[in-house]
């Protein structure tokens, strides 16, 4: 009887271990994109108020067949808009922020560091989720030779056109995530994404490249843009660096609410007590995820 009932004890564990398992899988799968859905609304916003501020400051020439120009860009602070991506093959409408960091690409695509701003002179480099936070660059491995990518930024709209001279003829290639000599300058104008490869793994990375159409004349870089800063991956694999108490907390919040529905059960109508402490669990085990993943290395 001892061996049995510890038999089924364990095999209740077991369960709920499992069933926890799955919830943080739904949560980085689909839960996470609840975060950044608040941030690109937040940031539409924010981005289009910076166009607004560029297009006061434009300089319109008196010959009709010059095109305005903006005044010199700078880097923008981490995780701050910089540029909007547009990619309508695949169903990409996202603004993009400056940094690549955890926390950065939480958010939405991130444009490197070192790199200039799309339409600008050299390589601007954008790495981006494929399978979690939105993940906005899930479909990149169906771009092809050819597909246009639209960016804007306070300097105006660029198109780019998906380019294959460094890839197997499909459009892609995919490197190792220590490969970062795909962000180093080729002495053209490109645009490279980067992302996670295969989908939800972190093995290894996809790289798209894009040329800056023919017509287009590139502008000057960032200003006080560092070009030697190149970062260790091409991706930040770096968790947050958290602090484990809020998670542990939270985690014990949502076992006591489960406790006290599981003995509620007991005493009382089992369906009423689970379902009355259902939502309130399933709030704390967010919240607890949410902080987990903080400790985590970076979401695929």
């Amino acid at each position: 009887m001892r061996l049995a009932r510890f038999l089924g004890a364990f095999g209740r564990i077991c369960i709920s271990a499992g069933v926890l398992i799955l919830l943080f899988v739904a949560y980085q799968l689909w839960g996470t994109s609840i975060q950044t859905a608040q941030a690109q609304d937040e940031l539409q916003q924010d981005f289009a108020t910076i166009l607004d501020t560029a297009a006061s400051t434009t300089t319109v020439p008196p010959d009709p067949a010059s095109p305005p120009t903006a005044p010199p860009t700078k880097p923008a602070a981490p995780g701050e808009p910089t540029a909007k991506i547009e990619i309508q093959k695949i169903g990409v409408d996202n603004i993009v922020v400056e940094g690549v960091s955890l926390s950065d690409l939480k958010k939405g695509p991130g444009l490197y560091p070192a790199s200039p701003l799309p339409g600008q002179t050299g390589n601007s480099a954008i790495a981006g989720h494929r399978t979690t936070y939105g993940a906005p660059f899930n479909r990149i491995d169906e771009l092809v030779p050819g597909d246009e990518i639209v960016i804007t930024t306070p300097q105006g709209q660029f198109r780019y056109f998906v380019s294959d001279e460094e890839g197997d003829g499909n459009g892609n290639q995919i490197v190792s995530p220590s490969q970062v000599e795909v962000l180093r300058d080729f002495g053209d104008n490109r645009l490279t994404l980067t992302a996670c490869h295969p989908k939800y793994s972190a093995r290894q990375r996809i790289v798209v490249v894009a040329k800056l159409a023919p017509e287009t004349t590139a502008l000057p870089p960032r200003l006080g843009l560092d070009t030697t800063s190149v970062p260790a991956d091409l991706d930040s694999i770096d968790g947050e660096g958290g602090s484990i108490l809020p998670a542990v907390l939270l985690g014990l919040m949502a076992l006591d609410i489960w406790l006290v529905a599981w003995i509620l059960a007991r005493h009382w109508r089992p369906w009423i007590a689970y379902g009355i402490g259902l939502p309130f669990f399933l709030i704390a085990v967010f919240f607890f995820f949410e902080e987990f993943s903080r400790l985590l290395p970076s979401s695929f």
